[in-house]
Order: C-alpha cells, then sequence, then structure tokens
C-alpha cells in the first residue's frame, strides 16, 4: 500500500468532527473570535502558510517563561534542571508524533533550516569535512544526481540547486502532470548516479499528496537517500516516518498550531552520526582546544548556540492537542472540507483549480486562479469580506509555471475550519466574480 493509499484509508476508516464537538475546539482557538474588516467575523483560511494557535500552545510558551526559563544543559542549578527537561520531554513528545526515537529528532529554528542542514551535509563532506563516515556517506562526485520534483517549495529546491552549483552534481526532477501530481512516467529519473531524492510529502500549491513509499522504493533501489518536506502534511495527516522509509524529514511547528521559530528535522540515527556539523559554536561540541573540537553526539552534534527552549514547549504542547482531537479525525475531517472546497469552487464560473479535482489523495490547500482577474485583486475582495486566504506564487514557483499562471490564490483549511466558512469563502468567490464583471458572476 502506497503512503497515499494508507492516508487515504486510515481517513475513510475515522469519523468527522461533529458540529458539538468542532464548535467546543473553535473556542479553544483565542485568535478566531476576532474581527476585521469594519467588524466583519474573520474566516482564516491560510492553515497552510501559517495555523493558529490553541490555547494551551499559548499556556504552555507562557508557563515555561514565567516559571522555567534557563539556559538547557548548562547549569546545575533547578530552573536549569527544569529548562532542560521540557526541552527534552518536547523533543520525545514531538519524535512520538512523527513516528521516530528522540534521538533522530533536531531542533531547528524551522523546516528551511532543517532542509539547508542535510544539503550542507553534502557540501561539508564533499569538501573533506567530517571525516571518513561522512565521505562515505555523503561525499558527491562531479555527475552524481540530485533529484527533486517540480511541486517542490523553493525550500525543498534551492538548496539543492546550490548544493550542485558547488559539487558539480547534477539536478534532476520529476514531473508534474496537467492536475498537479507527481507524474509515474518521469519516476525513471531515479537512476544509478541518484545520490538524492528530495521530496514534499504534500504540495502547498496543488495539495496534492506524493506516492512517498513509490518514489522512496525507486531511491532504495540505487541507493540513494530520501529527504522529505513533511511541512503540509505534519499537522493534517497520520504520520509515520518510519513506516515512510525515508531518510530524512522537516516539518515547522508554525505550520501545526505550534509556535514560529521553531522546527525539527528527522535524521535515521546512522546517518545523523555519520553527518558533520552544519553550525558550530557552543553546545554542540565534546572537546575544544586552541588546535582542534571535537563535536558532540547527534542530536546536540546539530544545535549550536542558544536554543528556542520556549517554542518546543509550545510545539510539545501543539502535538498533544493534536493527538487529542485524533489524527485520523482530523484528516476525516479536511477531507469533508476539500470535498466541499472543491465542490463549491467548481460551481463558480471562470474560476479553475491548480491541482486535483478529485478529492482523494489530497488535502484542503487549494490554489485557484480567476479568468482576468489577478490573485492579488481576488485576495482584496476576499479580505474585504473577511476571509484570509494567500495570494502570490506561495515559495513555488516553479510548480506554477507548469500548470500556466504565474501566481494564485490559495484558500487552506484546517482543524478548527467549518462547513460554513468554506461557503462563506464560496459566496466570495461569486463576489470576486460580481465585481471584476467575471461572465457568468451572478450568484444567488
Amino acid at each position: 500500500m502506497t503512503s497515499v493509499e494508507q492516508a487515504a484509508a486510515t481517513a475513510g476508516s475515522a469519523r468527522p468532527l461533529d458540529a458539538a464537538e468542532l464548535a467546543a475546539l473553535r473556542a479553544d482557538f483565542p485568535l478566531l473570535g476576532r474581527t476585521v474588516r469594519e467588524e466583519k467575523p474573520l474566516v482564516y483560511l491560510d492553515t497552510a502558510a501559517t495555523s493558529q494557535k490553541p490555547q494551551a500552545v499559548l499556556d504552555a510558551e507562557a508557563q515555561f517563561s514565567s516559571r522555567h526559563n534557563a539556559a538547557v544543559h548548562r547549569g546545575a542549578h533547578q530552573l536549569a534542571e527544569e529548562a532542560t527537561e521540557a526541552y527534552e520531554q518536547a523533543r520525545a513528545a514531538v519524535a512520538g508524533f512523527v513516528g521516530v526515537a528522540g534521538d533522530e529528532l533536531v531542533w531547528t529554528k524551522n523546516a528551511t533550516e532543517a532542509l539547508n542542514l542535510v544539503a550542507h551535509a553534502y557540501l561539508n563532506a564533499t569538501l573533506g569535512r567530517g571525516g571518513a563516515a561522512a565521505a562515505a556517506e555523503f561525499a558527491l562526485a562531479e555527475g552524481d544526481e540530485i533529484v527533486v520534483t517540480e511541486a517542490e517549495h523553493h525550500a525543498n529546491l534551492v538548496p539543492w540547486q546550490e548544493l550542485c552549483a558547488r559539487t558539480g552534481a547534477r539536478l534532476r526532477w520529476i514531473g508534474v502532470t496537467d492536475d498537479g501530481r507527481l507524474d509515474p512516467e518521469t519516476f525513471d529519473v531515479i537512476g544509478e548516479r541518484t545520490r538524492v531524492v528530495a521530496l514534499t510529502h504534500a504540495s502547498n500549491v496543488t495539495g496534492a499528496i506524493s506516492p512517498v513509499v513509490e518514489v522512496a522504493a525507486a531511491a532504495r533501489a540505487v541507493g540513494a537517500h530520501v529527504v522529505l518536506d513533511a511541512c503540509q502534511s505534519a499537522a493534517h495527516l497520520p504520520l509515520d516516518l518510519h513506516a515512510l522509509d525515508v531518510d530524512f524529514a522537516a516539518f515547522s511547528g508554525h505550520k501545526m498550531l505550534g509556535p514560529t521559530g521553531v522546527g525539527a528535522l528527522y535524521g535515521r540515527r546512522e546517518l545523523l552520526e555519520a553527518m558533520p556539523p552544519f553550525l558550530t559554536g557552543g553546545s554542540m561540541v565534546e572537546t575544544v582546544t586552541m588546535e582542534s573540537t571535537t563535536f558532540a553526539a547527534p542530536p546536540q552534534r546539530f544545535e549550536a548556540g542558544t536554543q528556542m527552549v520556549a517554542q518546543t514547549v509550545g510545539l510539545h504542547a501543539a502535538v498533544d492537542y493534536l493527538s487529542q482531537v485524533g489524527m485520523d479525525r482530523l484528516a476525516a475531517h479536511e477531507e469533508r472540507l476539500t470535498r466541499r472546497l472543491l465542490e463549491g469552487i467548481a460551481a463558480v464560473p471562470g474560476v479553475r483549480v491548480l491541482g486535483p479535482t478529485d478529492p482523494q489523495d489530497r488535502l484542503a490547500v487549494v490554489a485557484f486562479a480567476v479568468d482576468g482577474v489577478h490573485p492579488h485583486d481576488v485576495g482584496q475582495v476576499l479580505d474585504d469580506s473577511g476571509l484570509a486566504v494567500r495570494v502570490g506564487h506561495h515559495c513555488a514557483q516553479p510548480v506554477h509555471r507548469r500548470l500556466g499562471v504565474h501566481a494564485s490564490a490559495r484558500a487552506s483549511a484546517g482543524i478548527h475550519t467549518t462547513e460554513a466558512e468554506v461557503d462563506a469563502f464560496i459566496d466570495g468567490l461569486h463576489r470576486v466574480n460580481s465585481f471584476f464583471g467575471v461572465a457568468g458572476g451572478e450568484h444567488g
């Protein structure tokens, strides 16, 4: 069973949130109670960019800062002990949430830093830094190949472009079909010179869920490492990184109900042990002399400097919150919203979905283009009605170019989104048509 099939089966067997449960859950998010644009109710449909935080996350950060704040792994006093315990408990909880061990999870500032950390391991090993183990696992030779996909966020594309430019490796990519899914006819780009396959678990533009298990199997067959961008999936699907058989995975706290300024990198234990460090300085060392330095074991080897402890505590609270709701039930809830979004948009003249129009095997992340109307103008009209959506290229220019547009507007639902909010968004799209005189724009 592929990862796409696993996600669909899990969501299909779970009971979606009912109206009473959803109302109680929404009350946990203080920001959702505010109004915008002349006292209009806020309809927040920009979860794919940044999710809102439940009160439990806000409280956890505040409690840490007011009661336990201290540097971790550095002091013998009680506050330092409490801070270190909270920091490492957060690591264990977040690691467990994505199906890995605590010593396989590295704290980073965000997913972009996590992906750069991995890319720089290959660069440093290629430059001869890190010793024999690093060279054996990560050093690249001219003509080696890095495979990405045409659907990648820039954070999982630009670091690999830079790595190729600095090492002589060649960048190749898996294509995207007209409906925004990875094109299986291009999977044969993974070949005997492939050293890394980097792909998104779910596109932040098309919402399509990638067949990770299938791609990972192709990479395994040629001895390549698999690097997964799990930013969009981590807060929306049950996630087991070991079961997906990837070597590295990155995700960000602020997309999964947690704070900004904290992300994580999963790395297979033996690979982390072989990796040379990315950033150096305090906290990641073992022994330092004036002539040389030896480095700590993972994950501390990759956590140089003072860490964002309050944010890790907040992310711990976020994964606890998601676990209490149940990721299978959350996926079922969002599958229902996806169906309603797609059906509603299909009834609006002149609006094209960039991505699959089938609600199966995709997230409630729906980018769209309105004929003859710039996405920023679409966003402004929707904003005037209290509807918060994303506009632009969403840090994914290549997939927009592949689908024939320079930019798009995007509605993305989350744990607290209601069907009534989806309906309000669809009404807003009809108003966009009426405002700009798009054919057939009258509604109701």
